[in-house]
């Protein structure tokens, strides 16, 4: 079940490889995050000394949050990986020009994970064109409705 999701990469790269990758969580974060205070869009992946962060995600904390701790909102949160999955990113990010975005929030056997994306970023034609498909498969799923 999805908690939220990055439309704006799915506009701005092509995704290439999809990877589900775990979230070293605070106990207020969870909370957070089940009751749907969260944002990604702003958000992107690194990778750094052969460890993967997620920078820039909003979770907003709850005005019940604990009392003796100071809830940061947009602190750096590491994502869990295998190592071979890892290494696989890296040589790609480092070689090939790719980038890591996340694209969706998810529960999965009750644990929250993120999906990551390995991307290729889209120039503007590229853009243009892929909303042009876009209409044009709305446009025949239109025509198909009006004629069954």
């Amino acid at each position: 079940m999805s908690i939220v999701q990055n439309k704006k990469a799915f506009h701005d790269y092509f995704i290439e490889k999809r990877l589900e990758a775990g979230i070293a969580l605070e106990g207020w974060e969870v909370k957070a995050i089940r009751s749907g205070r969260v944002q990604i869009k702003e958000a992107y992946v690194i990778v750094s000394n052969g460890e993967i962060f997620l920078i820039g995600c909003h979770i907003s904390p709850l005005p019940s949050a604990s009392t003796h701790i100071t809830p940061d909102p947009v602190r750096t949160r590491k994502l869990l990986l295998r190592a071979g999955e890892i290494s696989q990113l890296i040589g790609s990010v480092e070689r090939a020009g790719y980038a890591l975005v996340p694209l969706d929030m998810h529960y999965r056997g009750g644990r929250i994970k993120l999906e990551i994306g390995l991307a290729k970023g889209k120039r503007q034609y590229d853009k243009r064109q892929a909303e042009k498909e876009k209409d044009w498969r709305r446009e025949q799923q239109r025509l198909l409705r009006i004629k069954g």
